[in-house]
């Protein structure tokens, strides 16, 4: 029988896999506001396709923070000490693009819009890059002192590895944005957006192709190299897909690449949850768990509300599945 740890690490993978797959859309609309966005009614409505998600998006990664905090504090402890900056960085942006969504439309001044648009493309892209690099810190390990604490400084996860990871996923979010905007909006913001990428899915394929064998050069399993592999085909037949206007099918290529990733990446850091690359001992699924007690009551607690959240967020996407056009405006 699977033990409760190894039950814990997969929903925390599963969270994160939610997260980066919805989130990662709604960072390529901010991401490409300006580029795709030509007047205010054409920007009011690229917003409007997620602002009813956006803030629910968000609901992933805290319910991810939560159960890693709960079910591995050894690993949240150790990894968001490694990562204080990078984290540090992401919050702030979150909160800057959360705050810019709701004050833009307070004001009919182009200037004080055009300030919280530019907080938005920030709030944006900073997340989407930042989020490859410490994906890539996850994967690659950590310089871990023998009692488990972080034992490098800032330098040290800004290799060429984590770089090209933070390059993967804001090129992947990108452009994971620009074929939603194809999918929620009409002309002429859906032929810029399809266009648009057609042009940036190709960098996304190169780097992701490249990060993925880096990757499993680095550490590897059956599983991993699978979805490594299945990742890479889903981005090209997604790129293919918007080459012929099928939005639909374009969307859930992207949305099926990233999710592939985020697994491929958590199955190649399986048994450990945090690799030590200083010569000491990882810490391992096993050793940063909670008690079993505290993981019994966890998953108890899961089996009952997680249904119903994603219900209701299923709901939401339901009700607002239809196009979105630039008369339509989500923040009056």
């Amino acid at each position: 029988m699977i033990e409760l740890a190894t039950v814990w690490f997969i929903l925390i993978a599963v969270l994160f896999t939610g997260y980066f797959v919805l989130e990662g859309f709604d960072f390529g609309v901010g991401a490409l506001l300006p580029a795709l966005g030509r007047d205010e009614r054409q920007r009011r409505g690229m917003l409007a396709t997620i602002g009813p998600v956006w803030d629910g998006n968000e609901v992933w990664l805290i319910t991810a923070g939560g159960a890693m905090f709960a079910a591995f504090p050894a690993w949240y402890a150790t990894l968001f000490s490694a990562l204080y900056l990078p984290l540090l960085l992401i919050l702030l942006a979150l909160i800057l693009r959360g705050v810019a969504f709701e004050y833009r439309g307070m004001r009919d001044d182009p200037a004080w819009r055009a300030r919280w648009d530019a907080a938005i493309v920030f709030g944006s892209t900073a997340p989407a890059f930042l989020w490859g690099v410490a994906l890539a810190n996850l994967t690659r390990g950590l310089p871990l002192a023998p009692d488990g604490d972080y034992a490098g400084g800032l330098l040290d996860l800004l290799h060429p590895y984590a770089l090209l990871g933070g390059l993967v996923t804001l090129t992947l979010f990108v452009t994971h944005g620009a074929v939603f905007l194809a999918l929620k909006t009409v002309t002429p913001i859906r032929e810029r957006a399809t266009r648009l990428a057609a042009r940036t899915g190709p960098v996304a394929l190169a780097a992701l192709t490249a990060f993925a064998a880096w990757t499993l050069a680095i550490r590897s399993a059956p599983a991993a190299v699978a979805a490594a592999a299945g990742s890479v085909l889903a981005l090209a037949a997604a790129l293919a897909a918007n080459r012929a206007r099928r939005e639909g099918w374009a969307f859930t290529g992207t949305a099926v690449t990233i999710g592939l990733l985020v697994v491929a990446l958590f199955t190649a850091l399986f048994p450990a949850v945090l690799p030590s690359t200083a010569g000491t001992a990882d810490l391992t699924v096993d050793t940063a768990s909670s008690s079993p007690y505290t993981l019994r009551l966890m998953t108890w607690v899961a089996a009952i509300f997680t249904p119903l959240v994603l219900l209701y967020q299923g709901w939401t996407y339901w009700v607002f599945r239809k196009r979105v056009t630039t008369a339509d405006d989500g923040y009056h």
